[in-house]
């Protein structure tokens, strides 16, 4: 009798495998969790919400104004998701058509526009970016955009940590523009502000933008992001997104985040948070069971080991959970390391100096 009901999914999501997430696949048993790219210093917020017998706004217009303010946009030009990942899956609903249209991704990068598109049974073309410097392979994509509705490029790209050329970028919406819209998912862009593509939204129709509360305003709990696009996008957008996404605590809090004062707080946290990564670089260079460590522009870095299986399984044990890289292409051997405390970073670089004497590097 069971299999019968399970014959009743869609084939495409009985066979699926779902987005590996941090705490899907145990990492919360650790002490020092360096794994899920969250903010390791938590903010305390009081809800000044009381009563919670109404639904929400679909759309919060305080908290569109504030976040519209933050970023120097105008309200039109925002829709609040659940995190940004929601904004990933209503462009899919909205603008591919399944069985027909397709998405482009460009791996070793998030999975999950690669999971969302696989999910609303929509064929996704993959397009790796360069080996060795992890740009844009700009002509491969050029030669698939053929029922192409959406490139899904995340800068600073995860797990990487690099930054695409802004020329690439500036290339792909000129290439795309008329028949593709570009989706830039910002996640980790406070942690390098400079790199961010906002002010080419009023230039080119076809790019969307997603952001998200979950890295360095240290709300990844809350779960509350936003999608930024020309109106036109965001009222279609608005189309298919469920009646009450944001519910009133979200908001509340959200809005709070998006005040001066923890505004300036979240960016001293950035600045700490950058000065850590800088020095966790300096020392994994002197771990000798480290093979390489890549430069990275947000709160991560993606790390080449010696006997990497090894390194990551003794961690484990010690409390240390980080994340296995490994299976992804073009990453053979490597470990993202999410960026925490100093107390926790020199913990990290002391059991590494263990394990490298231990097993005589």
């Amino acid at each position: 009798m069971t299999e019968n009901i399970l014959k009743l999914a869609r084939n495409n999501i009985q066979n699926l495998i779902p987005y590996q997430s941090a705490r899907r696949i145990g990492g919360e048993h650790g002490n020092i969790l360096l794994n899920a790219n969250e903010s390791p210093i938590s903010v305390s917020f009081q809800s000044k919400k009381k009563t919670f017998n109404r639904y929400p706004e679909c759309q919060p217009n305080n908290l569109i104004l504030s976040y519209a303010n933050y970023v120097d946009l105008s309200c039109n030009q925002i829709l609040v998701t659940r995190g940004a990942d929601e904004g990933i899956e209503l462009l899919i609903k909205a603008f591919c058509e399944p069985g027909k249209d397709a998405i482009i991704y460009c791996p070793p990068t998030y999975d999950m526009y690669r999971v969302n598109a696989k999910i609303a049974g929509v064929e996704i073309k993959e397009i790796p970016t360069i080996k060795n410097t992890w740009q844009l392979d700009l002509l491969n994509i050029k030669l698939n955009l053929s029922r192409v509705k959406l490139v899904y490029i995340c800068n600073p790209n995860n797990p990487t940590g690099n930054i695409l050329l802004k020329q690439d970028l500036i290339s792909l919406l000129n290439i795309t523009l008329g028949q593709s819209l570009v989706v830039i998912d910002e996640a980790y862009i406070e942690f390098s502000p400079q790199e961010s593509m906002t002010s080419y939204l009023k230039e080119y129709p076809n790019l969307v933008i997603l952001r998200t509360l979950s890295k360095a305003f240290a709300l990844a709990g809350i779960r509350c992001g936003f999608t930024l696009a020309k109106q036109e996008i965001i009222q279609i957008l608005k189309k298919v997104i469920s009646p009450y996404p944001i519910s009133v605590p979200v908001s509340d809090i959200a809005i709070q985040s998006l005040e001066a004062y923890y505004i300036k707080l979240m960016q001293k946290r950035v600045l700490d948070l950058n000065n850590n990564r800088i020095w966790l670089i300096n020392q994994l260079k002197n771990c000798s069971c480290v093979e390489k460590v890549f430069e990275s522009h947000a709160n991560y870095l993606l790390v080449k080991f010696f006997m990497f299986k090894k390194v990551f399984l003794t961690l484990w044990d010690k409390g240390i959970i980080l994340r296995n890289q490994n299976e992804k292409i073009n990453l053979k051997k490597c470990i993202r390391i999410s960026i925490g405390t100093y107390l926790e970073s020199l913990r990290l670089i002391q059991e590494l100096k263990i394990f490298s004497e231990q097993n005589m590097f």
